[in-house]
């Protein structure tokens, strides 16, 4: 009896692991198990290594650009993550929302959103956007996500 109930507990707590890997978007924090404020060591430890690097200068300043498929992390500063974006359907928040989903779905998944059109661009956020301050933005495309970003406004 104890047995079968340590099995049961342990397929159960497998399961409820499963479940939080499968929420790969992380609002306000991260994607794909990088988050905000992570180095280039740590994202380069846990993704790999970029299929393409760019490094570049702007208005703020150095920085580098790591490219993965559909995956897009960015430390301006070069120091850490300051923005990710992605294309990636297999990404999700934990209400299982992301590139893909409707508007409709998006707004059920995920509570909080602010959804606007400015200058023919739809899309919908957490978040202000405020230097400093960190958004999340579901770009929308034909009704349906087609870009997801997580990071902190610099201007």
């Amino acid at each position: 009896m104890l047995r079968a109930f340590l099995l049961t507990s342990a397929a159960a707590c497998a399961f409820v692991f499963a479940s939080s890997a499968g929420a790969t978007i992380v609002p306000q924090k991260g994607i794909a198990g990088v988050s905000i404020g992570m180095s280039q060591g740590k994202v380069r430890s846990l993704l790999g290594k970029p299929s393409s690097v760019k490094h570049g200068s702007n208005d703020f300043g150095k920085y580098t650009i790591y490219r993965y498929p559909g995956l897009q992390v960015s430390f301006q500063g070069n120091s850490s993550i300051t923005n990710m974006s992605t294309t990636r359907k297999s990404e999700r928040t934990a209400s299982g929302v992301g590139v893909g989903s409707t508007e409709t779905q998006l707004k059920a998944g995920v509570k909080g959103l602010t959804c606007k059109t400015e200058s023919g661009f739809r899309h919908c956020y957490l978040g202000k956007f405020l230097a400093g301050r960190r958004v999340t933005d579901f770009v929308i495309k034909s009704g349906k996500v087609s870009r997801v970003d997580v990071g902190v406004v610099i201007d």
